[in-house]
């Protein structure tokens, strides 16, 4: 799968990109906000990978690289859609960018895109999202597309999350 945007390429991750996977998922300023566990080497980052395929081909996830259409090469976050409810109306976003490209626009152009393929090629009435209370630039991006902050909501074990939930009928700046 591929989605455009003015200056991204948005498109599904496979083997031949290892290293920027690795660099993506062990960089230690994105890992500040997230518990994982985060590959050490080229082999856990082809695992990840390979995960990822799989997932994609059940239709568990949509998983997407983002490259400047002028580095068409190199993947320098990503993006995805998960944890599908049974009755795929409602998905989770989940995001990342290496922090050299932070402060850009570009995290919130590729999320535009993703949003609006999740509404009206998925046909998702619900996209939610976790995010670290610290993290003040996901908040910040979260609020500037409309996500409403869950007051109460508790991601479950992980006490410095928040949880935030955009539906269909509040998109305004997208609907249809």
């Amino acid at each position: 799968m591929k989605l455009e945007t003015q200056r991204l390429l948005l498109r599904d991750i496979n083997e031949s990109h290892v290293e920027d996977i690795l660099r993506i998922r062990s960089n230690e300023v994105i890992n500040q906000f997230v518990l994982r566990n985060s590959p050490k080497n080229n082999f856990d980052a082809l695992q990840f990978i390979l995960t990822i395929k799989e997932k994609t081909k059940n239709n568990q996830t949509v998983y997407l690289g983002i490259s400047l259409k002028d580095q068409p090469n190199n993947l320098i976050g990503t993006i995805c859609l998960w944890n599908f409810s049974e009755d795929r109306k409602k998905a989770e976003v989940g995001y990342e960018l290496l922090p050299e490209y932070h402060r850009q626009g570009i995290m919130s152009e590729a999320l535009k895109a993703v949003l609006d393929f999740g509404f009206n090629e998925l046909h998702l009435q619900e996209i939610v999202t976790i995010t670290n209370k610290f993290n003040e630039s996901s908040k910040g991006l979260l609020l500037k597309h409309h996500f409403i902050l869950q007051e109460g909501k508790q991601d479950e074990g992980f006490p410095d999350n928040i949880i935030f939930r955009l539906q269909k009928a509040s998109r305004s700046p997208y609907q249809i």
